[in-house]
């Protein structure tokens, strides 16, 4: 796609290596969409932005060749629908192991292979993960390569019985003998980690009543005192993973290891899913992504730095479900940023190609543009929309008026888009205009023309 006018603003490399004593952040690419770029494409973009950890789904061919010899670490995965194949016959792991990981290993640094995703969310085939894992992992010591790749399996949060507070944190107990003691022996015998997808939205969405949204993204909060330890909690995420380090302790694994395999927080969603919007999910990464690198632990595990992979690199336009499902990315798939993250507040970074830089942080200030990905007859009706009947401020796009340069239709709408944002006050939902819009947190560049703010 042509570039746009759009100010995307590159991620900066916050995802670059990280010290044995500092935390890890990867990403999770998914591709259930018919739009995004090749895996050639892909891979430049993770290394232009310093992503060196990705989990992958599958083990698509076309994706580990792409990442051969980049250095990139990936996590990839045996699906579900393979789990009774793999535990009922020894041949089938032997042989998916020879099929879809040696021919790519070690060009492709493949450090670990997920045996499912939230497999117990589905009672017909959580009786076949622990064999599957083992066998897996037996094929892995035949070719000589349990040295090198581990296997876990991705358990979601609906996996306890109990989660708050955390120190109550607890497996559901018909989960317990079956399918978890066993999974924790094998992950504890070969140094594996426990896999966990934990996601503080839908805790949130679920009791927006109860919980604090400052709470829920990282922001400063009066926190929870967990009763049982008198630990203080100052994020949902925190409390969540440490529900699980008490879930393991209670059944005699206190020693296994975590890594959070998916977290993150949705750009839009339907009108019932509070709490989802741009700003919200910018707030969240930014937030998880400064904590993470702090390699503080959690009030548990004070010492044990967090490993995580946001969800997702991009948005994912045929993934099923509510609108939330495919607006997690990080990225548009047409490669432009869906919201400015700072990971630095002394680093700068380059404005519409070759205008100048500006600082990373506009604390408190957001403004509302226009998304070259969609249709120009989408971005027209809603340019028509915000200056007709939005009540927008449009004077200033005419001809010969300040901000008519560049004569563009994506430097008016935003124009237009943004006066109407910032008149209602940056409500959430009031710069998305059928998705034709999205808020930044830089302010936008279009020749002389300045963005009002809201104050």
């Amino acid at each position: 796609m042509a570039v746009s006018f759009l100010p995307y603003f590159l991620i900066l490399s916050f995802l670059s290596a990280i010290d044995a004593h500092s935390g890890m952040v990867g990403v999770n690419y998914g591709r259930i969409a018919n739009n995004l770029p090749s895996p050639e494409k892909v891979v430049n973009l993770l290394k232009s932005q310093g992503i060196n950890r990705i989990k992958i789904f599958d083990t698509d061919k076309n994706v580990l060749t792409a990442l051969a010899n980049s250095r990139i670490k990936v996590i990839v995965a045996l699906p579900n629908e393979l789990l009774s194949s793999a535990a009922s016959h020894q041949s089938f792991a032997d042989n998916w192991i020879n099929t879809h990981i040696m021919p790519y290993f070690p060009a492709t640094k493949i450090e670990a292979i997920a045996v499912g995703n939230e497999v117990f969310v589905d009672p017909t085939i959580t009786p076949y993960l622990v064999n599957a894992m083992k066998n897996i992992h037996t094929s892995l010591v035949k070719y000589n390569l349990d040295k090198a790749i581990k296997i876990s399996s991705p358990i979601a949060l609906s996996a306890l019985a109990n989660s708050y507070p955390p120190s109550s944190g607890s497996f559901k107990p018909e989960l317990i003998e079956p399918v978890v003691k066993p999974m924790l022996a094998l992950l504890q015998q070969t140094s594996s980690y426990l896999m966990v997808n934990a996601y503080p939205f839908f805790a949130y969405a679920a009791n927006a009543d109860k919980i604090s949204l400052d709470y829920a993204l990282f922001k400063e909060n009066a926190g929870n005192i967990d009763s049982g330890t008198g630990l203080k909690y100052n994020s949902l995420f925190d409390a969540q993973i440490d529900a699980v380090y008490a879930a393991l302790s209670a059944v005699g694994f206190k020693g296994v290891k975590v890594m959070v395999t998916e977290t993150g927080w949705p750009s839009v969603g339907d009108e019932n899913e509070i709490g989802a919007s741009e700003s919200n999910a910018a707030a969240y990464n930014v937030g998880l992504v400064k904590r993470v690198l702090t390699g503080k632990g959690t009030p548990l595990r004070p010492t044990e730095p967090l490993n995580v992979y946001l969800f997702a690199l991009f948005n994912e336009n045929q993934k099923p479900g509510p609108t939330s499902e495919r607006n997690y990315g990080l990225f548009y798939p047409n490669e432009g940023k869906v919201y400015n993250v700072p990971f630095t507040k002394k680093s700068t970074t380059p404005v519409n190609g070759n205008r100048g830089k500006v600082p990373v942080t506009h604390e408190g200030h957001t403004w509302c543009v226009s998304n070259g990905e969609v249709a120009k007859e989408k971005l027209q009706e809603a340019l028509d929309y915000a200056c007709g009947e939005g009540g927008a401020d449009c004077r200033p796009i005419q001809p010969g008026a300040t901000c008519y340069h560049p004569e563009s239709l994506e430097a008016h709408a935003s124009y237009a888009f943004n006066s109407y944002y910032q008149k209602n006050s940056r409500r959430v939902g009031t710069c998305f205009f059928g998705g034709a819009a999205h808020v930044v947190t830089q302010p936008p560049r279009y020749g002389k023309c300045e963005f009002p703010t809201g104050h």
